[in-house]
């Protein structure tokens, strides 16, 4: 290879560069995906379920680590969040480390999933369900 091919492959690869860069932040046409997934607790639900639910639907999993269908379940809501792609997102409630949000939205059995709108909870559904019937929930209550 001749130097100027070299210098030509170089200034190829950081036009490609800066382009990426300058998409950045742009959205999902340019390839970048939004927040889909945000840990909360006591002291951030306000801010990041409640006030964020009144730009954004955002789906509450409440969990617990010895739960086996939370673990379970995790997995196909974080599947699907990044599936949705920005249409919610999903937050996830630790209860045994959260127990004032949890005691706050009644939580008695877990994994306990509520969707959260314009500030208030929707809809909600407690257990593990198959992934289409999650679908399903998403999209009537999206």
């Amino acid at each position: 290879m001749t130097d100027w091919e070299l210098e030509r492959i170089r200034m190829k690869k950081y036009m490609e560069m800066l382009r990426k860069m300058e998409n950045k932040g742009k959205g999902e046409e340019r390839g970048v995906r939004k927040l889909v997934k945000v840990e909360v607790n006591d002291g951030n639900f306000e801010e990041e379920v409640i006030e964020r639910s009144k730009d954004i639907p955002v789906v509450v999993d409440f969990w617990a680590e010895w739960c086996m269908p939370c673990l379970a379940l995790a997995p196909v809501l974080e599947k699907l969040a990044k599936e949705y792609n920005g249409r919610f997102v999903l937050a996830k409630l630790n209860v045994d480390r959260n127990p004032q949000t949890a005691s706050r939205y009644g939580i008695m059995s877990i994994p306990t999933v509520i969707m959260f709108k314009n500030g208030k909870p929707v809809d909600s559904f407690v257990g593990v369900m198959p992934e289409p019937m999650i679908r399903e929930w998403l999209d009537r209550n999206l």
